[in-house]
């Protein structure tokens, strides 16, 4: 809709995860640099957690797409299964077509019998598991014995755990103490600092083409800064109906009264508490004003 208006290839706040856009600020690229590090030295089990919207399943995507030739990987976004329904999962991941009446024990030798077959080929082969928090507490202990398959010298098969904060506290329960002793890797990714949603924004919009003068004030990009909490999905969405609201009222440049608009249009926004008591105690145009204030001070 305001692709054109503001001279953009694509719209750059979309919340799908493109690794186009991936954007390396600290935490990021930290994350990062520990799967790739952990990746090459052969780790059986590697844990990447974060709260929802800091952009878990970008930075899959785009350490699946850094791995090279010398990997072969295999992805599972919807880890809601048993222990034979993942195996399943993974089989279907590697090219392998079992037959279905096969139990467990017959599904864990076809993966084994496939895995050694990569590793004569000289290739490492990596799970990634996207939501694991959502795994159930048997199928977490069924990924334990996936890992115990290995030759003499290394594992046939690397783990990578992405969750939000409950995959800790469910690795935490007793019975699965085992699995929990084996990640030697992990990284808990953080929110955004306010100097970096300034760079974050300018990237995504470089990225899809925008090449005029700064598009959102410096009272746009504080406000930016409270109401997302630094989170890169709140802040693509305020972004983009902030984006939609300057088309519509032929603005050259996003203010601040833009993203409140368009704060008062999320839910997850209005849901936070922050809002919620700078609402209640400064009210809107009070609100605006500081804003404006911080604004001023912090990007000048």
């Amino acid at each position: 809709m305001y692709k054109a208006y503001f001279g953009l290839r694509e719209v750059p706040f979309s919340i799908t995860p493109d690794t186009s856009y991936f954007f390396s600020f600290s935490s990021y690229q930290a994350a990062l640099n520990t799967l790739l590090i952990a990746a090459r030295n052969g780790e059986g089990f590697i844990k990447i957690t974060g709260e929802v919207g800091t952009g878990k399943t970008l930075l899959c995507r785009k350490f699946m797409a850094m791995l090279g030739p010398g990997f072969v990987s295999a992805y599972i976004p919807n880890p809601q299964l048993d222990p034979r329904g993942l195996m399943l999962a993974l089989a279907d991941e590697l090219g392998i077509v079992p037959d279905r009446s096969l139990d467990q024990h017959q599904l864990l030798k076809a993966l084994n019998h496939q895995l050694l077959h990569f590793a004569r080929d000289g290739k490492r082969v990596l799970l990634c598991i996207d939501e694991a928090q959502a795994l159930p507490v048997e199928t977490l202990e069924a990924l334990r014995l996936l890992s115990n398959l290995e030759t003499e010298k290394s594992k046939l098969l690397q783990i990578v755990l992405f969750g939000q904060p409950e995959l800790d506290r469910k690795l935490a329960r007793n019975e699965i103490r085992q699995l929990t002793q084996r990640i030697s890797f992990h990284y808990r990714l953080l929110p955004l600092s306010s100097d970096e949603i300034a760079v974050y924004i300018a990237h995504r919009l470089n990225v899809a083409g925008y090449q005029g003068p700064p598009l959102f004030s410096r009272a746009a990009l504080a406000l930016l800064s409270i109401f997302s909490g630094g989170v890169p999905r709140i802040l693509n969405i305020l972004a983009h109906k902030a984006l939609m609201l300057g088309f519509g009222e032929g603005k050259q440049q996003i203010t601040a009264r833009d993203i409140m608009s368009a704060a008062q249009d999320t839910l997850a926004v209005t849901q936070m508490k922050t809002y919620a008591v700078m609402r209640a105690v400064l009210g809107g145009s009070v609100l605006l004003a500081m804003v404006t204030l911080l604004g001023w001070m912090t990007y000048r």
